[in-house]
């Protein structure tokens, strides 16, 4: 699903965007709801970024990367943590690219995503370059998803990629 946001696109940084587990959820100017294999998850383009909700008979999950004013938790490359009988992990790269190589990897990402039945992505008044896309599934009893950020006036693009599985029983000895 594409959508435009109905919100003033702000000359944000990548170099902002901040990551948090566990926050409450925040005001989004776009939603998506899945479910996918018996996990509710839920797909949000904030006006700084984005937002997931994870919630399942084991308990919720939920990631925010946003520019948030006063976190004090910058964007990790990579996180590995565990979340009650989950496994979590969260990645992040930041790519400059050339503005006519931008434009395109723009398009390709967003054709990508708004044709895609799990796919949300908006796209910021002001830039036709400007957006946050989200793509998310289910795959081996895992939930994954990848997100991309795009700071056209910068040639940014972040992109993450974050997995949520079940732990494996340790077999006794």
């Amino acid at each position: 699903m594409l959508t435009t946001l109905t919100t003033a696109y702000t000359d944000t940084r990548a170099s902002d965007l901040a990551w948090a587990l566990g926050r409450e959820p925040l005001p989004a100017l776009a939603v998506l709801d899945l479910q996918l294999h018996g996990v509710q998850l839920q797909l949000r383009l904030l006006g700084a970024s984005h937002q997931v909700l994870l919630e399942e008979e084991r308990g919720t999950c939920s990631e925010t990367v946003a520019c948030m004013p006063g976190s004090s938790t910058p964007l990790p490359l990579g996180v590995a943590k565990r979340l009650g009988d989950w496994e979590y992990e969260f990645a992040a790269h930041v790519e400059t690219l050339s503005r006519g190589s931008f434009a395109g990897r723009a398009q390709e990402l967003l054709a990508l995503v708004a044709e895609h039945p799990h796919g949300l992505a908006g796209t910021f008044p002001g830039s036709p370059h400007a957006f946050t896309a989200m793509l998310a599934q289910c795959q081996q009893g895992q939930v994954r998803w990848r997100t991309w950020h795009a700071y056209p006036q910068e040639g940014r693009l972040v992109a993450t990629r974050t997995r949520v599985g079940v732990r494996a029983a340790v077999a006794a000895v």
